[in-house]
């Protein structure tokens, strides 16, 4: 059995006719989706502490530098989701390019950049909402709103905003990007509040000098906020639920990529002109810098900021990972009969339900923060993978329809596996341990369970290439 057999575009197109999902989203939805996921805490923590510790007011070329490497990785997922608009992202992309084994790979590393990911999204969530409810001079028993290992319960303000977005993902696409819409909204205003109070108060000798640890230390805050950047491929994975997705999926994928780099940008510009660069190691360096202009309710402003930026990348990364699990499980990768349609409300209800489920134990009882940063691999892993899925593509189906082509694309895809390789290379020893034994389980899996019930294998006409 070839375990490098790859999908026709077709079959994949086919094959979801028989659980088809509704088709409710159009180009702001998605393009809202993407910054719904993208600017979460980053916006508000990552940019003070990056310029502190790495670039100082170099900081604005850092995030350049990061969104330009996002953005060669953002043309490759825009032709392939165009080309192959189908619930999966980058698993989808992989099956018909590199085959099934990459692809099974490929979304196992999405089940956990997404589950762990929301996971600690959730028990972020939590310590904002506590912190707020403090603020407010509520103090709330830390036996529930702490994990076992914290010397808590269980976090309940965690599981209940799971509980309740699972249950929204359930009700139906078009209402959670109804209330991601306003999350969004209510988010960029905290951030355009903080750009309009604290611009006249810039001081440019605060930027001088520019490059206090030199391009060095430029580069090495470009690999650190790359990170503030993850969420766009999530877009990608709405492409089964898009009206026209051969134009709205570029758009959307695009579209927040560019709205957030200059957000960042001009954030990192006003923050690093109105405090020295060197007082922004802190967690709150955005409160910090408005009090620091006599604006005392700017914790207010970033807490509720916070919080809407955090639910709206919860709400994503949780929707991100029903359609992966979908998108397996039709391929037969995971058990078919998880593959149902809510018959009112059009979504996979019982894949949402049991990611649902396991979000709420991962960060109710777990110390997530421990791991959290070890989904970013996978993200990493899989912008290599789709970035070389597009190269592939060119060469085995050169006169395939593509809606959206990667400009440039000899240049593009290995710029794009270049400066991801070299982000995993900079990645923490630990986190390729942890890899290595969440792989040899999932490698267990596939030639235990997956190679043999995968329609491939039961279908092998399907092929789209000799084997």
């Amino acid at each position: 059995m070839n375990l490098f057999r790859t999908k026709s575009i077709a079959d994949m197109i086919r094959g979801t006719e028989q659980h088809a999902l509704k088709k409710t989203l159009g180009s702001m939805d998605l393009v809202l989706l993407g910054i719904g996921c993208i600017i979460g805490t980053g916006i508000f923590v990552l940019t003070g502490v990056a310029a502190a510790k790495y670039a100082g007011p170099g900081i604005m070329l850092s995030f350049i530098l990061s969104g330009l490497a996002c953005g060669f990785a953002a043309l490759a997922y825009a032709e392939l989701a165009a080309m192959i608009p189908v619930a999966g992202s980058a698993y989808t992309f992989a099956y018909a390019s590199l085959g099934e084994i990459i692809a099974f790979i490929v979304g196992w590393a999405l089940v956990c950049e997404y589950t762990v990911g929301a996971a600690a999204v959730a028990a972020g969530w939590s310590g904002y909402a506590v912190g707020l409810f403090k603020t407010a001079g509520i103090i709330l028993p830390k036996a529930w709103t702490a994990v076992p290992a914290d010397g808590g319960i269980l976090n309940v303000p965690a599981v209940l905003i799971v509980s309740f977005l699972t249950y929204l993902l359930v009700l139906g696409t078009k209402e959670s990007a109804k209330l991601n819409k306003i999350l969004v909204f209510i988010k960029l205003g905290c951030v355009a509040l903080f750009l309009f109070l604290a611009t006249p108060h810039v001081n440019p000798t605060n930027w001088d000098p520019f490059l206090p640890f030199g391009l060095g230390g430029v580069a090495t805050g470009a690999a650190i906020v790359f990170f503030a950047y993850i969420g766009f491929d999530a877009v990608s994975t709405a492409a089964e639920e898009c009206k026209n997705p051969n134009r709205d999926i570029p758009i959307g994928i695009v579209g927040s990529l560019v709205v957030c780099t200059v957000l960042y940008i001009a954030v990192a510009a006003v923050l690093t002109g109105v405090v020295p660069y060197s007082s922004l190691n802190n967690s709150e360096p955005v409160a910090f810098a408005l009090r620091a202009i006599g604006m005392n309710f700017g914790s207010a402003v970033v807490a509720l900021g916070a919080i809407c930026g955090i639910t709206t990348v919860l709400l994503v990364m949780m929707f991100g990972q029903t359609r992966v699990f979908l998108a397996m499980s039709r391929d037969g990768m995971i058990p078919q009969s998880l593959v149902k349609i809510h018959p009112t409300h059009g979504t996979p209800h019982v894949i949402t339900i049991i990611t649902g489920i396991v979000v709420c134990i991962l960060s109710g009882l777990l110390p997530i923060n421990i791991i959290a940063e070890l989904c970013n691999l996978g993200t990493l892993f899989a912008f290599c993978i789709v970035s070389a899925g597009v190269w592939v593509l060119r060469k085995t189906q050169p006169n395939a329809h593509r809606p959206f082509r990667c400009p440039a694309v000899a240049l593009t895809v290995p710029l794009a596996v270049l400066f991801c390789g070299y982000l995993i290379s900079n990645l923490p020893p630990n986190t390729f341990i942890f890899f290595g034994i969440w792989y040899a389980i999932g490698m267990a899996v596939y030639f235990f369970y997956s190679r043999h019930h995968s329609t491939l294998a039961q279908h092998p006409t399907n092929i789209s290439l000799d084997e």
